[in-house]
């Protein structure tokens, strides 16, 4: 195939991406996803079956991608087959990547009383400009997996 089928194809997906308003980094971000799958194929995307996208994936993950990324190439490459080119075949071989959810870090009234100590200015508020009331004076304490948390008094 030529270079000619290449643009073609992109010219559809981008015509099928404006007529779903898409927005230009989002295009250029699936334009550049399909272009990459491209090049790690060494032939056409069209030709591609479920096997070659599962290779891809292993392929990201083995350079060190993050799920962010991708889930981007994910949603790109599902978009392509899928609308650019009708087919719902290749789907089986893509999947998403969880993210790991990181715990908030929640402080004990011993922390908050050093950090409040630590900083006097934000016990009246004026330096910051935020309504530090209930934080300065907390007036109920609740208890959650074993640790003091303020909760504010409504």
């Amino acid at each position: 195939m030529t270079d000619r089928t290449i643009s073609l194809l992109r010219r559809r997906m981008i015509e099928d991406m404006t007529v779903r308003g898409f927005t230009a980094s989002t295009q250029q971000g699936y334009i550049r996803a399909v272009r990459d799958f491209t090049a790690f194929l060494g032939r056409l995307p069209d030709r591609a079956d479920a096997e070659d996208l599962r290779r891809y994936q292993l392929h990201m993950r083995s350079r060190g991608a993050s799920a962010t990324s991708m889930n981007a190439a994910v949603s790109a490459l599902r978009f392509f087959f899928t609308v650019t080119l009708g087919r719902s075949d290749a789907q089986a071989g893509m999947t998403t990547v969880r993210e790991p959810r990181k715990l908030p870090v929640i402080l004990s009234p011993q922390e908050v009383t050093r950090l409040l100590d630590a900083a006097p200015g934000l016990k009246t508020g004026r330096h910051c400009r935020l309504p530090m009331a209930p934080v300065c004076a907390p007036r109920r304490w609740s208890r959650s997996r074993s640790r003091t948390l303020i909760a504010r008094a409504r």
